[in-house]
Order: C-alpha cells, then sequence, then structure tokens
C-alpha cells in the first residue's frame, strides 16, 4: 500500500509540471499557452475557459492542471473545476477525495464554498467532479450550472473547465455557451484529421468562442512538447 501511494504521488508531480519543475521546457509552453490565450481574448477580459478534446486520450486534463497553474502563477485567482462528469480525473492529478463536488452542488447538496479545495500551489483551487451523475448533460445545462458559473465568477478571476471529448458527448458545448472561450486539444499521431474538424465544426454549430487549438505530444526530437493554433493560423 505504501509503494502505491508513492507511485501515485510521482504521477502527480508528472503531471503538475507547471508548479513542480516550472523552469522546465515544457512548463514554458504552457505558459505559451497562456500568452497566447491573453492575445486571443484581447478584446475581452478571460474569466471563463473551456478546455476539451476531439476524443479521449488526448491530453485535455493535463493541458487543463497545467493551464490553470500557470494561470494561478500570475497572480490569478483560479477555480479549476472538473466538468467532466463521466470520466473526471482532477481528483487524481491533485491527490484529492471526490466525494463533494460539482454534482452536489447542481443538485442543491452544497454551496460553492464546500465544493472548493485548496490545492498546493498557490493561488488555485479546485472543484472535483463529485460522484457521477446519471444525467450529466441535463445538469449541466441546468439553471443551476449557470448560477454556479455567476457564484464562482465573482469569487476568482479564472474559471478553467476541464470538460468531456467534444465527439463523445454534447457537454462541451453546452458548457461553451456558458463561458468566454474554448481551447481544444488534439494528440500528434493520434487524433485523426478528420476528427479535429469535425470536433471544430461541432463546437462552431454552437457558435462557441474557439480561441486556439494546442497540439499536444509532438515528436519531441524538436524539443517541442506543445503548440498552440489561434485564431488566423492553420
Amino acid at each position: 500500500m505504501v509503494r502505491k501511494k508513492k507511485k501515485n504521488n510521482l504521477k502527480v508531480t508528472r503531471q503538475l509540471v507547471t508548479f513542480y519543475n516550472p523552469k522546465s521546457h515544457i512548463s514554458e509552453q504552457y505558459r505559451s499557452i497562456r500568452t497566447n490565450l491573453q492575445f486571443a481574448s484581447v478584446d475581452k477580459s478571460l474569466t471563463t475557459l473551456v478546455i476539451t478534446s476531439a476524443g479521449p486520450a488526448e491530453g485535455k486534463s493535463l493541458t487543463a492542471a497545467n493551464v490553470a497553474a500557470t494561470f494561478a502563477q500570475q497572480g490569478k485567482k483560479v477555480l479549476l473545476v472538473d466538468a467532466d462528469l463521466r470520466k473526471p480525473t482532477v481528483h487524481f492529478t491533485f491527490h484529492v477525495e471526490n466525494t463533494n463536488g460539482l454534482s452536489n452542488y447542481l443538485i442543491g447538496e452544497h454551496n460553492l464554498k464546500e465544493c472548493i479545495v485548496r490545492s498546493t500551489a498557490a493561488n488555485l483551487s479546485i472543484v472535483t467532479s463529485g460522484p457521477i451523475p446519471p444525467n450529466p448533460s441535463e445538469i449541466l445545462s441546468s439553471k443551476k450550472m449557470q448560477q454556479f458559473v455567476a457564484e464562482a465568477k465573482a469569487e476568482f478571476d479564472l474559471l478553467i473547465f476541464d470538460s468531456p471529448p467534444v465527439l463523445a458527448v454534447t457537454d462541451p458545448a453546452i458548457l461553451s455557451k456558458m463561458c468566454d472561450g474554448v481551447l481544444l486539444v488534439v494528440r500528434s499521431k493520434s487524433t485523426e484529421y478528420e476528427e479535429a474538424i469535425k470536433a471544430k465544426e461541432q463546437l462552431e454549430q454552437v457558435k462557441a468562442n474557439i480561441l486556439g487549438v494546442v497540439l499536444n505530444d509532438r515528436d519531441q526530437k524538436k524539443k517541442e512538447y506543445y503548440y498552440y493554433y489561434g485564431k488566423g493560423q492553420k
């Protein structure tokens, strides 16, 4: 049991590279994403952001956690929300319990303050998914979710929502209507070109404000881990 716990802690360290190794090249790439997001939303202050992917296992949760950490390091008060009410992972990343979170708030069991957990990173708090509900799309599209966003915006400078993949469910499209922008993550040599285009089109159909695309896990022979493509770039 002790060995297993130690292994989990090492996993957390690797994932939150921007916190545990802020001077690394990978951390610098995350900071580049932060900078590009700020430029992409120059006409309007970015207060709510959805991070999603075309399909599963493309790195959207890893990206959400580290981008949240980089904004927090900039001095912003950030709340990372696990809005993936189907396969949540934020509680694994931050090594916290997932007994009380977003789903508890949405059904009226707990208030916002009771759902917030402070992370070890300064200025960064999280809300885990909570127990997985039988109707994720329905409760995410409820007035209670809109209330959650409004209340959280009053307490934090930036809300980042880790959402499920676009092509799997409608949840990201629902969340995008409540937020300032969407960041789409695709994985090099994994995400099919057609899938990426389809994900983009589905977000555009609901008039989501796509701020950019992150190309994750590119061949490291060129010493690059993440690429960011913003508006107007191909």
